[in-house]
């Protein structure tokens, strides 16, 4: 395929881009039957009804990436007829374009268009995502050493703070520390929480958050005070949880968070990494 004729295709398709008012990304139907070289609605209908099906196979709900809409367009002598269109997200027109006609050379660009355009936006949901836990992951880091200095400044001690959290641990699992590790498969010498995913991190951080405050707002003066305190804390956190069908020891070990800090820092390095020499 020419270059200009990608070129040109690239601009149409992105011309014909809409948002709506939350920002979600669409395109109507009737403008990408035009696009894609389709004369008549009712052969285009089709390809979307296979596309629809496949959408459904791939589980993903039918209703999020395809929209039934209505267009008026003008008529003879001033009249506007309502039609039937559809909102399609970028994912419903790549799946259109998997189940057009191949021959179509438009078909044949939107195939790999889209395909390249959902990967970028897969890729950087995904980034977002890992961002995301290392962000909770460091929160809950500065949320224990804050926990650790205030069990030291009301005990003259944190000698315990380990058993402490560790009994927090089994109040929210149900099983202790090194129990965790051994469902999950997480090395002895490293933190649970290097291993689990953003949503227990954060309900781990939002416990400890609790007992800092009522250990100060209690003037709580032991080690087996604030450990209760903390215990009751994980308990509530759980219960919570499991009312929402989240079940804590159930969820399975994410990627060593670790991996995910030193891929991020390379992405970002490789992002700023000027050229050894500038074309004149």
């Amino acid at each position: 395929m020419k270059k200009e004729i990608i070129q040109s295709l690239t601009n149409n398709f992105e011309q014909y881009a809409n948002k709506t008012d939350n920002g979600v990304e669409f395109w109507l139907a009737r403008d990408l039957q035009q696009l894609l070289g389709y004369d008549k609605w009712d052969n285009f209908l089709g390809v979307i009804s296979k596309a629809k099906i496949a959408c459904e196979n791939t589980g993903h709900k039918v209703s999020d990436h395809f929209a039934d809409a209505g267009k008026t367009i003008q008529m003879p002598k001033g009249a506007q007829k309502e039609i039937l269109d559809v909102m399609l997200t970028r994912y419903a027109c790549y799946l259109i374009a998997q189940n057009g006609d191949p021959r179509k050379e438009q078909i044949a660009f939107a195939q790999n268009y889209f395909a390249v355009q959902t990967r970028k936006f897969e890729v950087i949901e995904k980034r977002i995502q890992d961002s995301e836990r290392l962000l909770a992951r460091h929160k809950l880091t500065e949320t224990e050493k804050k926990l650790s200095g205030v069990i030291f400044e009301q005990t003259g001690s944190d000698r315990n703070f380990g058993l402490i959290r560790s009994k927090g641990d089994k109040a929210l699992f149900g099983y202790t520390t090194q129990e965790m590790k051994a469902r999950l498969g997480v090395p002895d010498s490293r933190a649970l929480a290097d291993f689990q995913p953003t949503i227990l991190l954060k309900a781990k951080d939002f416990a400890t958050e609790i007992t800092i405050f009522n250990s100060k707002e209690k003037r709580l003066r032991s080690e087996q005070s604030i450990s209760e305190e903390h215990i009751t804390n994980n308990q509530s956190v759980r219960k919570t949880l499991l009312s929402r069908g989240i079940t804590p020891e159930r969820l399975p070990a994410e990627e060593d968070i670790k991996k995910v800090e030193r891929k991020l820092k390379s992405e970002e390095t490789k992002g700023l990494k000027k050229p050894d020499k500038l074309d004149k």
